[in-house]
């Protein structure tokens, strides 16, 4: 008797669990264990850092990597250049707008409630503010110039996002010119972007570890107490930054893309986790560039919009150096008129595209700025570096927000995203592989439709 189909037919695959959310929970179980520690044994604590700092520098260690291949693969797989130009413009038009903006809303807040009213600067905080003035804000010239690496291969030796960015163009536009002999080198990149994208996905398990050294130092070296004076300027901080996101990014992203910000950031609910524990923005740029292509936004837009953005879209440093800088001359008895407080913050607006990539450049540059701009409050530093790192984590946690809002507006207007792919991901419909980070049944460069055409065009 012959088999029936359905005898022969092989098995399905069974699908792998996803573990992947038992990591989440570690992480939340980490940061309320480094919250107590920090607590009970405060001087331990402190000797925790190390392990926060160095799961911060292993995701550190793939940006570069994942930029030059994300940005060569997608400027790679367009065939007019104009069109790359044209996604640039778009984006750095939108970044230059919304950091106005959100200069504007803090300069606003911090004239409202006034919170550095009463404070008192001792020698010590003197001292510490101007210990905190370092060369990290370039001038606009050498800014410019720091762009340009030594030699090819430092772009990704440095850790300079903006030096990797320069070689991935070149590379891309390179091999775009190369037409179909460039296709096998676009093939190997997709190779190594699939090795890249496993090695991060295996480096995430360490975050708990990493959330729990972070997280513990920064309480045992605050305290309770040091917080006390300055909860008014942080609780204003927050409170600035949630409106800008959810109120400003929220409206945008529904009027450009009809989108619901709540379902967009439910999606990025892991990353938003972990900047929190990290106080690092950058720890979520690699898993933000593969979100952004699962969610149906357009490589190349995802290629240079992200990696820009981490540069000059900064909205939470924004409004931290605005509320900051108001914080500051009211404590030091010198209120600033607003004729005053428009020409620093647009020096500060220029200043903190200087520090970009650089850890921890919102207080250096906030004192690099100052000093460039008014010395006279460079002293007043240092009342906020004991909750710059908790004033961090808002920063963070806003201008990752910023730039995952500025991907599918730039998308939407270069009519580069997929608005049905978008639906059924926010859905759950499409789940994102948490286990390589990549999207391994689409077509690859080199086999979309569009590039067999072109090529047997050519031929």
């Amino acid at each position: 008797m012959a088999a029936s189909p359905a005898d022969t037919a092989p098995a399905a695959p069974r699908a792998q669990r996803d573990r992947t959310h038992y990591l989440y929970i570690a992480v939340i179980a980490a940061v309320a264990l480094g919250i107590a520690v920090g607590l009970i044994w405060p001087d331990a604590a402190v000797e925790l850092k190390p392990l926060g700092t160095g799961f911060v520098n292993l995701i550190k260690m793939m940006i570069s990597p994942i930029i030059f291949c994300t940005i060569v693969l997608g400027i790679g797989s367009v065939r007019k250049a104009a069109k790359v130009g044209a996604v640039g413009g778009i984006a750095l038009g939108y970044f230059l707008v919304m950091s106005l903006v959100a200069l504007a809303i803090g300069l606003v807040v911090g004239n409202v409630l006034h919170p550095g009213d009463g404070l008192h600067l001792t020698d010590a905080l003197r001292k510490s503010g101007h210990a905190q003035v370092e060369s990290h804000a370039l001038p606009p010239v050498d800014f410019v110039l720091s762009i340009i690496p030594n030699t090819f291969v430092s772009a990704f030796t440095q850790g300079q996002v903006l030096q990797t960015l320069l070689v991935a163009l070149l590379a891309g536009f390179a091999l775009q010119a190369m037409g179909p002999a460039g296709q096998p080198v676009l093939r190997g990149i997709e190779h190594l972007q699939r090795l890249v994208f496993r090695i991060l996905s295996m480096v995430m398990w360490a975050a708990p570890v990493g959330a729990f050294g972070a997280i513990a130092a920064v309480v045992g070296s605050a305290g309770v107490d040091a917080l006390k004076s300055l909860a008014v300027l942080m609780l204003g901080f927050y409170v600035t930054c949630f409106l800008f996101v959810f109120l400003v990014l929220g409206a945008l992203l529904r009027i450009v893309a009809g989108l619901n910000v709540f379902s967009l950031f439910k999606y990025l609910a892991r990353e938003f986790l972990l900047i929190l524990s990290t106080s690092s923005s950058e720890s979520a740029l690699p898993r933000l560039i593969a979100k952004m292509e699962h969610l149906g936004v357009s490589r190349p837009v995802v290629g240079i919009t992200v990696p820009t953005g981490y540069s000059f879209n900064l909205d939470g440093t924004m409004i931290y150096m605005t509320m900051a800088s108001l914080y500051i001359a009211d404590a030091l008895g010198t209120p600033m008129s607003v004729g005053e407080q428009i020409p620093l913050l647009l020096f500060l607006l220029l200043a903190s595209k200087g520090a970009a990539g650089v850890s921890g450049a919102g207080l250096a540059t906030l004192a690099g700025g100052l000093q460039s701009h008014k010395p006279a409050l460079v002293d007043g530093v240092g009342l906020i570096v004991g909750i710059d790192r908790f004033m961090s984590e808002a920063r963070a946690l806003t201008n990752f927000a910023g730039n995952a809002v500025a991907t599918v507006l730039v998308g939407t207007w270069t009519k580069e995203i997929d608005k049905d792919r978008v639906r059924r991901v926010l859905a759950g419909e499409v789940p994102f592989d948490e286990t390589t980070l990549l999207d391994e049944g689409r077509p690859s460069v080199s086999e979309t439709p569009q590039a067999r055409a072109e090529d047997l065009v050519k031929a």
